[in-house]
């Protein structure tokens, strides 16, 4: 009683630290446990962190080399494989969506803008009401993307609307999407051989479950599941991904959602709340 020191069952007495942690507890453990403990996010940082590593996603994704010739043949071999599962009906989801002017018009602005929007709006309300939640979230979001520069680099792979021969309508081009990455003078900036894995169901889906899991209202739960399906539906119908390239984006997110599992110790939604901004 009245001892500075505090006594372990099973060892000498400690020191108590200025923060109350033990003194000879390991300096890395405790630095680590302070690492993986829910917190309140810092602006600054966020905006930093998510610019830069967007910037550096893109400018790994655009310096993979093209490597036409072998996107088409990968395209030709998921093409034929996708025809012995019986799944190959992209063509004509593609034709049919395409004789609807307003439909397919809207489809290519859903595909070229709510894919940042949305994604960015997610972070945001997660920044704002979940900031215990946010940087595991963030994480799997990170890792998600970070692996699928691993598919553009080894499996280079071109969308249906540029297969030769497929018979696809490249309805970017056909109805003139504008400030489309995909289409027109953008379309150079941007590495248009980079399909496997899908990031617009990578994404979405990560917001979709973020939603779900999260949100108090049964609506936006409910759009929130509703995000990812209409988004599979998009790239299919705009001939940009080939079914097959959305099960690499659901491949990718799962390795996203274990990465952030295991720093964490569990789900980002299982995480403990601390209070949001005043």
């Amino acid at each position: 009683m009245g001892d500075a020191n505090t006594r372990t069952l099973d060892g000498p007495p400690t020191t108590p630290t200025p923060t109350g942690e033990p003194a000879d507890r390991p300096a890395d453990e405790g630095r680590l446990a302070r690492l993986r403990s829910p917190r309140t996010p810092r602006l600054w940082f966020e905006v930093l962190l998510i610019a830069v590593s967007y910037w550096t996603y893109s400018m790994i994704r655009n310096a993979v080399p093209e490597q036409k010739a072998k996107a088409l043949k990968n395209a030709d071999w998921i093409w034929q494989a996708e025809h012995s599962l019986g799944i190959a009906v992209e063509r004509s989801v593609n034709h049919a969506v395409d004789s609807v002017t307003w439909l397919i018009v809207s489809m290519n602005y859903y595909y070229a803008t709510l894919h940042f929007i949305v994604t960015i709006g997610v972070l945001v309300w997660l920044y704002r009401w979940h900031p215990g939640r946010y940087a595991a979230a963030r994480l799997a979001l990170f890792a998600t993307t970070g692996v699928a520069l691993i598919g553009y680099y080894f499996f280079p792979l071109a969308p249906p609307r540029l297969m030769a021969g497929g018979g696809f309508v490249d309805t970017l081009v056909d109805h003139g999407t504008w400030g489309s990455m995909a289409s027109g003078n953008l379309a150079s900036m941007s590495n248009q051989y980079a399909a496997m894995p899908s990031m617009h169901i990578g994404w979405s889906l990560w917001c979709g479950i973020t939603i779900a899991l999260l949100a108090k209202p049964l609506w936006a739960r409910v759009l929130g599941l509703c995000y990812p399906a209409l988004t599979l539906l998009v790239i299919v119908s705009t001939a940009n991904h080939f079914w097959l390239d959305a099960v690499g984006g659901v491949l990718c997110l799962a390795f996203g959602f274990g990465v952030a599992c295991v720093w964490y110790g569990t789900l980002p939604h299982r995480l403990t709340r601390v209070a949001a901004f005043a």
